[in-house]
Formats: C-alpha cells, sequence, structure tokens
C-alpha cells in the first residue's frame, strides 16, 4: 500500500509539472493570438485564463459527481469540450501554416488537456481506493460487539459511568483496528460501528488522541 501511494504521489507530482509547463506555452500562444486580433493587453491576458479555467472548472465538476456516483452533467461536458477546443484552435491559429509548425503549436494545448484529465483521473483512482480500504476493512475484535456495533457489555447507568465506559471502548476499538496504513479509522467509521453520530465519532478520535480517554482519566465523565 505505501509503494502504491508514493507511486500516485510521484505520478500526481509529474503530472502537475507538465501541466504547469504547457499552460504556460499554451497561455502565450493564446496571449499573442489576442494581440494580432485586436484586444488590449488586459484582455489578451485575462481570455486565455478564462479558456484554460474553464477547462479546470469542468473537470472539476465531472470529478465532484463522480465522487457521488454520477458522470456529471451534460453543461460540464459541453463546457470541457468547447474550452478543449478553443484551446487547441488557438493555438493551431497562430503556428506557422505548415503541417510541423501546426503540430507544434498543438502540442501544449493537447498536453495541458491530456494532463489535466490524467491529474483528474489519478485523483479518482485514489479517492475510489481510500473507499475501497474503508468499505473492505474488517474489525479484529468483532465478537466483543453485536451485530448493530453496540458495546454489548455497556449499559447506561443513571451516574453516567457506562456512558464512560463505552467511550473508552470506542477508543479501544479504533486503537486495535487502525486501517492498514497505521491510521486510525476516519471518526465517521467509529461513529457508525457503535451507532452513533460522526460528530461522536469525530469526538473520540481527537480527545483519545489528547490522551483523555486513558483507564486513569476521569476527565471523559463529564
Amino acid at each position: 500500500m505505501g509503494t502504491v501511494r508514493r507511486i500516485q504521489r510521484t505520478t500526481i507530482t509529474g503530472v502537475v509539472l507538465l501541466a504547469g509547463i504547457a499552460a504556460v506555452v499554451s497561455f502565450r500562444h493564446m496571449h499573442e493570438l489576442c494581440l494580432r486580433h485586436g484586444e488590449d493587453h488586459l484582455a489578451a491576458v485575462l481570455i486565455p485564463l478564462a479558456v484554460d479555467g474553464t477547462i479546470g472548472v469542468a473537470s472539476m465538476s465531472i470529478l465532484l459527481a463522480n465522487r457521488y456516483g454520477s458522470r456529471g452533467g451534460l453543461l460540464a461536458w459541453v463546457m470541457l469540450l468547447v474550452g478543449s477546443l478553443a484551446s487547441l484552435g488557438a493555438n493551431i491559429a497562430v503556428a506557422e501554416p505548415s503541417l510541423i509548425g501546426r503540430v507544434i503549436a498543438a502540442w501544449p494545448s493537447a498536453a495541458l488537456i491530456g494532463s489535466y484529465e490524467l491529474l483528474m483521473s489519478q485523483i479518482r483512482q485514489a479517492s475510489a481506493t481510500k473507499r475501497d480500504v474503508a468499505r473492505d476493512w474488517v474489525p479484529a475484535d468483532r465478537e466483543l460487539y453485536g451485530a448493530d456495533g453496540h458495546d454489548l457489555s455497556a449499559e447506561v447507568s443513571s451516574d453516567g459511568s457506562a456512558v464512560v465506559d463505552l467511550r473508552r471502548t470506542a477508543w479501544k476499538w479504533a486503537q486495535a483496528n487502525r486501517l492498514p496504513d497505521g491510521t486510525l479509522p476516519p471518526g465517521r467509521v467509529i461513529a457508525e460501528r457503535f451507532a452513533r453520530s460522526a460528530r461522536w465519532g469525530r469526538w473520540i478520535k481527537r480527545t483519545g488522541l489528547e490522551g483523555k480517554l486513558a483507564e486513569h482519566d476521569q476527565s471523559a465523565a463529564v
């Protein structure tokens, strides 16, 4: 898992570097095209940013939709296509009128579009991997808890002592069931395990890391 993550980070770094280089060259081509066609210097700066920004916003919108199980709306895909064609066309328009000249001029835009989509793909893959780990992760001490995740030994008493025990039990469970990379389970996972709210799970994690749920600490009884 650690090796895969290092490869992902290296790939993302390379893609970001490539996208930066391509964006600078593509920007210069579009800037030159705007000046050739009578735009002032401010417009010549803003128009290329608007074109490449359209590609970025559309890709991020599609990425967000993918995280919620959707392919993305029609508008996002149309804007991505229009922005990509505008960028590619602007770069070709400033090229020397020859096949080689047009290929050279088109390359920065094609590289920018391709590298940005590669970056989005890496982010989507990393998100999917995290979801798979959280879904497939099986606690080691399942037998200590009921099917609904409640601590079978804890009943709330009038003085609240059992509530404290449940909180400490949840913290012990989180420590004993770390994720494959060694980190504690997310607060949401802790909460689901004990049929509590996500806020409760985050509190357990934060308070436990602060050392306030140790056996000798009575501060959790509040």
